[in-house]
């Protein structure tokens, strides 16, 4: 039976310090970057030194951690306040990965009834502790069930990165790959490599190389034809939110694949924890899409790759309808269409009210 390395570590909480791997030098160097504060924190999330929803919101929570534990000096109502500023700089960093503002907001529960000092300090590191177990579990389970949906010697198609690197550890839609390779239905993996930024390329591959999982990294572009071709048996992707009607906010170019997959008949699905799921949004229009440095695309590394002053559009995420996605899985199970009718059917059920959130939503324009 295949088998596949230890996981990657993105993330790892020691002595009171935060280490995070540095993903914008992968996979020429592998450096982990020392967080002491907060602000180190939202630079490292903002910077897409760590990056995938669920990392994201891990991130979010040791920073939280790491601002309890600044202040523990401080009198109760002083860190109250200060963590409540922390939080919303937190919040701040990325607008469309909802784990961020899940962690967050789980986070500031945690503050209520805590007493304050180094006993506040000691819960928040706990909970953060708690919350990166949690989703690795989750992404575990995640690729039990997407397993069981793949056909024997399955040639799978995915997209960006959602590995261990983006979710603390084995991954999401990458977790339903490595756990189908365990079980040794998995033969081959494509790997777009994913424009601008190329984490399908510095980061997927590299994940899946380390494994020892067969794979072919493509350019965007190519998908399509590969497809076309036959080559693919499944398409699987994560999320980085994901709306009551099954409208799914993934990384730019993950509505074209659903379109690909619907016109030849392919199976899309997504992987993503329960976390990433947002039942106060109706739908898609309502998830706010970021907007990243036009430069990114302009001249990535540095190099210009078009003329000086090009007018450039460089959304980083895009919505699927969740009409075109075949199913949905998550640590709970597999939820289908009708999803507004079925997240019921994983125990999930619409908030009565969407107030008292750090989430942003609003309508998308264009």
């Amino acid at each position: 039976m295949p088998s596949v390395q230890p996981d990657v570590r993105p993330l790892i909480w020691q002595d009171g310090k935060l280490l995070l791997l540095d993903q914008t030098l992968l996979p020429g160097e592998e450096i982990y970057r020392e967080c002491t504060d907060a602000a180190q924190v939202a630079h490292a999330i903002r910077t897409m030194q760590v990056r995938g929803a669920p990392a994201i919101g891990i991130a979010a929570a040791y920073g939280m951690a790491l601002c309890a534990r600044a202040c523990r000096a401080e009198p109760a109502a002083v860190q109250l306040q200060v963590l409540g500023e922390c939080a919303r700089t937190l919040a701040a960093t990325r607008p469309t990965a909802v784990n961020l503002f899940w962690a967050i907001e789980r986070m500031q529960v945690k503050l209520e009834g805590e007493p304050g000092g180094s006993s506040l300090a000691e819960a928040m590191a706990e909970e953060a502790q708690r919350i990166e177990q949690e989703e690795v579990e989750a992404c575990r389970r995640i690729g039990g069930y997407g397993a069981d949906l793949l056909p024997p010697q399955a040639r799978v198609l995915t997209h960006c990165n959602a590995g261990a690197l983006a979710t603390g550890g084995y991954g999401t839609a990458l977790g339903v790959v490595r756990a189908g390779w365990e079980q040794g239905k998995v033969s081959h993996v494509w790997a777009d490599e994913t424009r601008p930024l190329l984490q399908g390329a510095r980061l997927t591959m590299w994940e899946l190389m380390k494994a020892g999982i067969p794979a072919t990294l493509i350019v965007d572009s190519a998908a399509a034809s590969v497809i076309a071709g036959g080559q693919v048996d499944a398409i699987v992707v994560g999320a980085d939110r994901v709306a009551r009607n099954g409208d799914v906010a993934n990384k730019i170019g993950t509505y074209m694949l659903a379109v690909l997959a619907r016109r030849h008949q392919v199976p899309f699905y997504v992987a993503a924890p329960t976390s990433t799921v947002d039942l106060r949004l109706d739908a898609g229009d309502e998830i706010p899409i970021e907007e990243r440095n036009a430069e990114e695309v302009s001249a990535p590394a540095g190099v210009a790759s078009a003329p000086a002053g090009a007018h450039v559009y460089n959304p980083a995420f895009d919505v699927t309808p969740g009409d075109l996605v075949t199913a949905i899985i998550t640590e709970r199970g597999v939820v289908r269409p009708a999803y507004s009718a079925n997240w019921n059917a994983i125990g999930l059920e619409p908030p009565a009210t969407r107030t008292g959130t750090l989430a942003p939503s609003h309508t998308r324009k264009g």
